[in-house]
């Protein structure tokens, strides 16, 4: 599982540094914004994951553990 999050983590920073670099941003604008906005997403989204005890608190949200 380890390596999915790792996975995800790293699509975020290239997402993430793909919308900063985007040059031609003249065809629009939202593009760049959401690469942005789904490159961070997927930051944060990869480093709660990564923390430990993350499945116990994934459990507890989804009601695993009744």
């Amino acid at each position: 599982m380890g390596f999915y999050y790792l996975l995800l983590l790293l699509i975020g920073v290239v997402l993430l540094f793909a919308g900063a670099l985007w040059k031609d941003v003249s065809w629009s604008v939202k593009i760049v914004i959401c690469l942005f906005v789904v490159g961070i997403l997927f930051i944060v989204l990869a480093i709660i994951l990564l923390m430990p005890g993350s499945s116990d608190i994934i459990a507890e949200l989804l009601k695993l553990n009744e």
